[in-house]
């Protein structure tokens, strides 16, 4: 690698609308053995903190949710010496009660994705703990920093394949499994984060109510890019008041991931 090994400790991945996150910020580009992440990562200084952001789709939303290339974009991130992750992104409500405009702080995760790449160990016996897919730390300091907007502490974040919306039909049966959230791109974003031993912490944006919640109205991507956009000041306020509240120091489970287990690979 051709950057310095600790340019930045915190990272965030950006969604619809916030490429334009930080001030001031100079690009680095990355390459990684899965390729290139989706940009070049712009890294600043934030209250003090060194933040690398990474637009999760590219400045030009070129990736759609199941082309991303997800192992490229952490590994690259931690290479530059990132360990924190707050990752924003849009989602459907799954709940009468969180219409556009909600901000949710989930605390679990549903996984129905299929065809992605999601794990960095394609061989040996890896098995990584993730019961609790996001950094109790991070939730704290991001809850705090989302306490203007009125954060929902807690919910289940289901994520889809894509890049197609639900059926009214799976819409209810997510709701009915537990779902509280519906989303594309939170997963294998969370757990390739665990693998290399980073805090992961994502906050939603709830965009519309999803198919099967809202009567005979169906989510649009209009609806959705309007939503975001309109909300885009709020998210980024509270996104830089979270990285300042982040821990400097770790004490959370995840940067112990990985003990007690033998590695089929080198991390950066």
């Amino acid at each position: 690698m051709n950057h310095p090994p600790a340019a930045a400790e915190i990272g965030v991945i950006g969604g619809s609308g916030l490429y334009a996150l930080l001030d001031n910020a100079h690009a680095i580009e990355v390459s990684t053995p899965y390729g290139s992440p989706s940009d070049p990562i712009t890294v600043a200084e934030v209250g003090g903190r060194r933040v690398a952001f990474l637009p999760r789709h590219g400045r030009d939303h070129r990736f759609p949710p199941h082309k991303i290339p997800y192992r490229a974009n952490l590994w690259a991130l931690r290479s530059l010496g990132v360990r924190q992750i707050i990752a924003p992104c849009a989602v459907g409500g799954l709940r009468p009660e969180l219409g556009p405009g909600t901000f949710v702080v989930p605390d679990q995760m549903i996984d129905r994705t299929s065809g992605r790449a999601q794990t960095y160990f394609e061989q040996g016996a890896v098995h990584v703990s993730f019961a609790d897919p996001y950094c109790p730390d991070g939730r704290s300091a991001v809850l705090a920093a989302a306490a203007p907007v009125d954060a929902v502490d807690g919910g289940t974040m289901v994520v889809i394949e894509g890049p197609r919306f639900s059926t009214r039909a799976e819409s209810r049966w997510y709701a009915a499994i537990g779902g509280t959230i519906v989303n594309m791109t939170g997963h294998p974003e969370a757990v390739l984060a665990r693998e290399l031993a980073l805090c992961y912490t994502a906050i939603a944006l709830v965009t519309d109510l999803d198919a099967g919640v809202e009567g005979d109205h169906g989510v649009t991507q209009e609806e959705v890019f309007r939503v975001f956009a309109d909300n885009t000041a709020k998210l980024r306020e509270v996104l830089l008041d979270a990285v300042t509240r982040l821990p400097a120091e770790r004490t959370c489970p995840c940067h112990r991931a990985l003990d007690g287990i033998k590695l089929p690979l080198d991390l950066p």
